[in-house]
């Protein structure tokens, strides 16, 4: 995959998170009753770092966690070039 495939896929990315934010906000605002919670991950290295508003939203964020760990050990087993 070549640098500008790249950029188009991260640009596309980007594009498709902001229409989920106005999608998700225009339906709190127009009376959409729901419980906001939140959760993420930190990625330092191969160590990831979780939180949360709720247990849930943890439990999500742990299991994203697992797959960016996993997916990491996988591209440096791959990029190792023996």
């Amino acid at each position: 995959m070549d640098g500008k495939a790249l950029i188009l896929s991260g640009m596309a990315l980007i594009f498709i998170g902001f229409i989920l934010v106005f999608i998700g906000t225009l339906v709190s605002a127009l009376g959409g009753e729901s419980d906001i919670e939140g959760g993420g991950v930190i990625m330092i290295g191969p160590i990831p770092i979780v939180f949360g508003t709720s247990r849930g939203a943890a439990g999500t964020a742990m299991v994203l966690a697992i797959i960016l760990m996993a997916l990491w050990v996988v591209a440096a087993l791959l990029g190792r070039g023996d």
